[in-house]
């Protein structure tokens, strides 16, 4: 369900990770009235951050001091609890009441460990993975799927309400949120590779690329995935909003947890193999619709190429 609307006055939020997402979400924060800092490695990243009229640090000590919740989005799990746990971390520097909002796509099984490690400092989690890239970010329309204690949500679900254009309360337990998130990357990552092997096979046959995207975005075999990632191939652009090696992390973490189910997953398994030949073709930080690159170099096919700048 989508949380009810509650205020955030006087709260302060921070950010981990001003990266295509964290950026966005920290940006509509701000946007919607909430004072917010936010903390990157990377200088250029707080200097727009600033820019837009935030604050910046790169202290995550100076961050949990000020902050009544704190969304760590960062790359991966690894990453999250360096954040949380790891020397000068944030567990460390919180207020007690405080709310870690973790937003990282990860194993569902971690959320419920991070929870019960910052319950022992007097700390609160939502299990918070997000969605929508880094368009929707920006414009305050990405979703948020979160999971947690009632109290959580009580003290920070006004926060969640300030960055998100949809935010579903999934339940009492943090890793549902997770749960559902990875459903959601099992999807978009088969349908990725489906809509650059369908470009692929398109163009090996003689259709005009565009003609063809077009049409198909005007017919039954579209999906949000193709409208969204063959505009990057048709212009030959394929700076990574979302790279090939986070869906060899993301479908990782499905296939992982099929395994431990013991729930077949041919198609999720499919994918990821055709992520892993693309990043082993030298194409891995490549945007993820670079998927087409494997199919162009197995038949031969001629890719558009991006556009010269005069």
């Amino acid at each position: 369900m989508t949380l009810p609307p509650s205020s955030h006055a006087g709260q302060v939020l921070g950010v981990v990770g001003l990266g295509s997402m964290g950026f966005g979400a920290a940006l509509t924060a701000l946007r919607n009235g909430v004072t917010t800092i936010g903390l990157d490695t990377r200088a250029e990243a707080r200097e727009r951050f600033v820019a837009e009229g935030g604050r910046a640090t790169d202290s995550l000590a100076e961050l949990g001091a000020q902050c009544d919740a704190v969304v760590v989005l960062v790359v991966n799990a690894a990453q999250t609890e360096e954040v949380l746990f790891g020397a000068g971390g944030l567990a460390g520097h919180l207020r007690a009441g405080a709310v870690v909002i973790c937003s990282a796509t990860v194993d569902p099984t971690l959320p419920p460990q991070w929870q019960q490690r910052l319950a022992a400092k007097g700390l609160l989690l939502i299990d918070a993975p997000v969605s929508g890239g880094a368009t929707k970010a920006a414009a305050g329309q990405m979703t948020v799927m979160a999971s947690g204690e009632p109290a959580a949500f009580a003290a920070a679900g006004a926060l969640l309400d300030a960055i998100a254009g949809k935010v579903y309360r999934l339940g009492d337990v943090a890793g549902v949120g997770s749960t559902v998130k990875m459903v959601n990357q099992h999807l978009a990552g088969v349908h990725i590779a489906a809509a650059c092997e369908a470009m692929a096979l398109g163009m090996r046959a003689g259709a005009e690329p565009r003609a063809l995207y077009e049409v198909i975005c005007n017919s039954a075999g579209m999906s949000w995935m193709f409208q969204n990632r063959v505009p990057h191939i048709l212009d030959g652009d394929y700076t990574p909003l979302s790279a090939v090696n986070i869906f060899i992390k993301d479908l990782g973490i499905v296939l992982d947890a099929a395994r431990k189910l013991q729930f077949p997953l041919p198609l999720a398994a499919t994918a990821h193999q055709l992520y892993l030949a693309t990043a082993a073709a030298g194409h891995g930080a490549e945007d993820d619709s670079a998927v087409i690159k494997f199919y162009a170099g197995l038949a031969g096919i001629e890719l558009p190429q991006a556009a010269v700048k005069p």
